[in-house]
């Protein structure tokens, strides 16, 4: 098992390409991160399965409802590469270790990007079980996947991340979830490291600054792949609702546990997207 301090470094990468190649000869199109309880999606791809441990440079997560497998193979027809599973940076991982899996995906030729979580509702409006497509992140984690020597000459150093989610593929799972009845909520993401969650002051602070969910995920997967030219969908599954003025909060086992039961309609929404990116 490979740990915090040899992960995820620029040297690792094309051993790891190697590493996935020997598996399988099948190009990604689309790379597919599955959040926390997310995914049992993976199990619907046909192909290869390939653990983390087996992939030089591979960060591999400690964090529940995280199965720690890449599946390479067909979904709905498209070639995807879906990772069962990610690592955050509560678990003392970098913000680029945390990205390497899509420098990974981007070296296999993906060239699109499907992100997910699991997060905390701050909308009012919203309520657990809500399927929420992100337009925008807030990134409240104070780190960059970014900082460092740039990792090829090629690419930009200061990547623009103004439409971050492209803004085809958004109207792509609008026009998905309305021809297949899927209630698709829509706002921003706000990123924090955790592992504690927010305090009520905390909460009303991301409030006010207009972030409609909040989790420990999710961004630096979002700016390495705009770095590398990759285009974004994200979607998010709200399992509980993070509210300041509530009684109690979730435990981490209620957000997998609602995870698990919001899937299928996930997953619905997933293969439906699909064929579009």
């Amino acid at each position: 098992m490979h740990d915090a301090a040899t992960t995820g470094g620029q040297e690792h990468l094309q051993p790891a390409i190697a590493a996935v190649t020997r598996r399988t000869a099948l190009v990604p199109e689309v790379a597919v991160i599955l959040g926390s309880g997310l995914g049992p999606l993976a199990e619907e791809v046909g192909g290869v399965s390939i653990p983390y441990s087996d992939i030089p440079g591979m960060p591999i997560s400690s964090a529940p409802g995280h199965a720690g497998q890449l599946v390479v193979g067909y979904l709905e027809g498209r070639p995807v590469g879906a990772m069962q599973g990610r690592v955050h940076p509560y678990e003392g991982f970098t913000a680029a270790q945390c990205s390497f899996p899509v420098a990974l995906m981007a070296g296999l030729g993906a060239r699109s990007l499907l992100v997910s979580n699991a997060c905390g509702g701050l909308n009012p409006h919203f309520e657990a079980g809500d399927l929420m497509l992100q337009l925008d992140f807030i990134n409240a984690t104070g780190q960059n996947p970014l900082i460092g020597p740039l990792a090829s000459p090629e690419l930009e150093r200061f990547p623009v991340m103004f439409d971050c989610y492209d803004p085809e593929y958004i109207a792509a799972a609008r026009g998905a979830a309305l021809r297949h009845g899927i209630a698709l909520k829509e706002g921003v993401y706000l990123a924090i490291t955790g592992p504690s969650y927010a305090t009520r002051a905390e909460l009303r602070a991301y409030r006010t600054l207009g972030a409609d969910t909040i989790g420990m995920s999710t961004v630096f997967e979002v700016i390495r792949a705009r770095q590398l030219g990759m285009r974004v969908v994200g979607l998010s599954v709200v399992t509980d609702m993070a509210l300041p003025d509530g009684h109690e909060h979730s435990t981490g086992d209620e957000v997998i546990a609602m995870a698990h039961r919001s899937g299928e309609t996930f997953r619905r929404l997933v293969r439906a997207l699909l064929p579009e990116l």
